[in-house]
Parts: C-alpha cells; sequence; structure tokens
C-alpha cells in the first residue's frame, strides 16, 4: 500500500456563532455581559488517509465542511481537535485571487505568490514563461491585477499554484470558473501531475469531474464522514440518497397562457400506474398530464419538455410531432393524456418537466406550466454514469470475443 500523503485523525473545528456582539469594550461594560453566541462544530471526528499519489474528491451539500477540512490540510485554520499531517510541499488553489495584491501588475504577483508558495525568485524565473503562457495572459501581465476579471485572477493564481511543482495539490471549486479552453488545460495538467504521482485533493460540486478525475472520495455530512470509498461508487451513494429526500407535493416554477384550456395536474407513473418522484434508468414510465377546457378549442395539441436540473433541454415530445391532434375539444370537457416511455433512457440525475397546451401553430398558448415537476432518476440499467442518456447501444467487437 502506497505511504500516506495526507493523515486527518479525529479532527473537530468549531466556530461560534455571535447572535450579537460588542462592538467595544463600553458597550461590554453597558451589558455587564458577553456577547451571546452558540457553538457549530463545522468538522466533528473526521479520520481518513489520503494516499500518496490518488486523486481525493471531498463532496457533500453546501456547509458539510468540506472548505473547512480543506483549509485545515492547508494549515490556513487549525483544528480544535485531532490532528492533520501532510508529507511533501504542498500547493493550494482555495480562493479567487489568494495572495495577491490589486495594486501589483501580474508580473510582480506572480513573484510574490510563487514566494509565497515557498519557489527562490531565481526558481520562479525559470518557470515565468511557462506560468504566464499557460495563463494566457501574455497582454496583461504588465497591468495590475486589480483590472483583472475574475476569470483572469484565476487563470494566473491556478497557473502559478500548479507550477511551483508541489508534492500536494489543493483545489477548491477553482475548475467552475474560466472558459472552456483553459478548463481543458487544467485537466491536462491534472493528467500530468497524475502521471508524476502527486496527489491532488478536489473539492467540488461537479460530480462528473469526481468521476472522471478522482480515485477515492469522502462525503461529509453536516461535519462528519459519511461515507468514504471508491469515487463512483461513493457517488451514486451520494445521488441517491439525496433524491430520498424530494418533497412529495408541491408544484413550482412559472406558469402563464390565456386560460381557456388548462393543465390541472402532471405526474409521473411508474409501470404499474402508481405516481413516483424516483425512477431508475431502463424503467417503464408515464408522463402524465390532466386537464381542463372551458371553452371550444380547436386542433389542440400538449406536450411536455424535459430539463436538467440545470436547465438544459433534453427533449421536448408533443401529440403534434406524433401525429395525434384532435379536431376540437369542447367546453367542459376534463381528462388526461399519456406519454409512455417502454424503456426510460435518462442517466442518473435531477430533471423537471414544463407542460403545455396551445393551438396547431403554437401561436397561441392557452396555458404553459414551465419546470413545475421535478423527479429523480437513479441508477438502473443501462448502467452508465456520464451525461444525461444512454443510446441503448451495445459494445462489439474482436478484442471483445474474448470476454
Amino acid at each position: 500500500m502506497d505511504p500516506a500523503a495526507i493523515t486527518v485523525a479525529d479532527v473537530s473545528k468549531q466556530y461560534r456563532l455571535y447572535h450579537e456582539r460588542n462592538q467595544s469594550l463600553k458597550a461590554s461594560v453597558l451589558r455587564g455581559r458577553r456577547a451571546r453566541y452558540e457553538e457549530f462544530w463545522a468538522l466533528r471526528d473526521v479520520t481518513f488517509e489520503v494516499p500518496e499519489g490518488a486523486t481525493f474528491a471531498l463532496v457533500g451539500d453546501n456547509g458539510s465542511g468540506k472548505t473547512t477540512l480543506l483549509k485545515c490540510i492547508a494549515r490556513i485554520l487549525r483544528p480544535d481537535e485531532g490532528r492533520i499531517a501532510a508529507r511533501g510541499k504542498m500547493s493550494t488553489l482555495l480562493e479567487l485571487g489568494a495572495g495577491f495584491h490589486p495594486e501589483l501588475s501580474g508580473r510582480d504577483n506572480v513573484y510574490l505568490n510563487g514566494s509565497i508558495l515557498g519557489l527562490r525568485k531565481r526558481q520562479i524565473t525559470e518557470r515565468f514563461d511557462e506560468i504566464v503562457d499557460f495563463a494566457g495572459l501574455e497582454e496583461f501581465i504588465d497591468i495590475p491585477v486589480k483590472n483583472y476579471s475574475s476569470g483572469m485572477y484565476v487563470r494566473l493564481g491556478f497557473s502559478v499554484a500548479i507550477n511551483v511543482d508541489p508534492d500536494i495539490l489543493l483545489v477548491d471549486e477553482i475548475l467552475a470558473v474560466g472558459d472552456a479552453e483553459f478548463q481543458r488545460k487544467c485537466l491536462e495538467k491534472f493528467d500530468e501531475l497524475q502521471s508524476r504521482n502527486k496527489t491532488i485533493v478536489i473539492v467540488t460540486h461537479s460530480l462528473d469531474q469526481v468521476r472522471n478525475l478522482c480515485d477515492t472520495a469522502a462525503w461529509l455530512d453536516h461535519g462528519s464522514l459519511h461515507r468514504l470509498g471508491p469515487a463512483a461508487e461513493v457517488i451514486d451513494e451520494y445521488l441517491t440518497e439525496g433524491h430520498t429526500e424530494r418533497v412529495a407535493d408541491g408544484d413550482h416554477g412559472a406558469r402563464w397562457g390565456s386560460g381557456e384550456a388548462r393543465i390541472e395536474q402532471i405526474e409521473l407513473l411508474d409501470a404499474s400506474g402508481e405516481p413516483v418522484k424516483r425512477v431508475r434508468t431502463g424503467d417503464t414510465v408515464v408522463f402524465r398530464l390532466h386537464y381542463q377546457c372551458d371553452t371550444h378549442i380547436e386542433r389542440p395539441i400538449w406536450g411536455i419538455a424535459l430539463f436538467t436540473f440545470d436547465g438544459v433541454l433534453v427533449t421536448s415530445p408533443s401529440t403534434r410531432e406524433a401525429g395525434l391532434v384532435p379536431d376540437a375539444v369542447d367546453p367542459g370537457s376534463a381528462g388526461y393524456l399519456d406519454l409512455r416511455v417502454e424503456r426510460l433512457v435518462l442517466l442518473p440525475g435531477t430533471y423537471d418537466i414544463s407542460a403545455s397546451l396551445m393551438n396547431y401553430t403554437r401561436s397561441h398558448e392557452y396555458d404553459m406550466r414551465h419546470r413545475a415537476f421535478r423527479f429523480d432518476v437513479e441508477l438502473g440499467d443501462p448502467h452508465e454514469e456520464l451525461g444525461f442518456m444512454s443510446l441503448g447501444g451495445v459494445w462489439e467487437g474482436d478484442v471483445l470475443d474474448d470476454r
């Protein structure tokens, strides 16, 4: 077994949450007491090891203690209990522009930041061109960084951090910033560091990045270590357990339309016809739209639109594309329409449904329920990890025949 690059042993970190503060000695005397506070344990008895050369992720909800733990590893914060040991030179990238002086130029900040991270001036000079080239800031390197955009800040900070040739690199949500080209360069640099057996610890909400980059993941929940194991397994459990908290009732999202006809309810049914909020990849499901019509409308069409949680449109089927358009619907009519899907190809994630009722030309909206129903998809068959949907294909080839 590889020796541990980082050892976290029974680590706890406490903060004081003040409900009021004595701003001065006078205020303390007048109140006759100290400001009131309550104790909050951001971390509680966290223990694990990061093997040398591993790429390790800290995952969990907001407020779970990920960044606090990373700052403790980086020695920015000191644990109240327990101990943390790290072997080798450490480089950190925890906040945009951390260690930069806004009045200094990018060039001066490279030398300043590099010296903070342990490099001598000669070493920084040797790597200066590589740092600037990676950041893509040749034209801006001699202007004050206070004039940089947030993307320029993070590009320069990241470039310095990874070019100090660390044994351990700590990164907090930094790949969420920057354009596609910069993110590609970052991922290539991670690949290089991994090939050189460097240890990387990442805090991120991007679960795809965890799957692609990391060997192991630690799931923190309210400051405690909930799960430690192979990254893919931890992510699968994190997604599945998080989905169990889906609210059973209540619509959300926006709504508009003329109102002569309405979509009263959106349901997701399983193969037995029971309403559900969670399904699995490969399941048979039914999307059901309940409608009510108050007046005579001609050639109406119903449709749904499926969005990822981040708002990406996945698909938008309607009765018009299916060639199922009634001549008219009479006043007082009510009922439902079903879209039956024999094999759901959505991959694990959270999805929103919009539902619409329009005229045939889509020039008039009777009712539009935008992202009004939310549901979760868990791992099923096919068992794929990345993207939104499965092609449902079968791999074949000579090299696979012997397996």
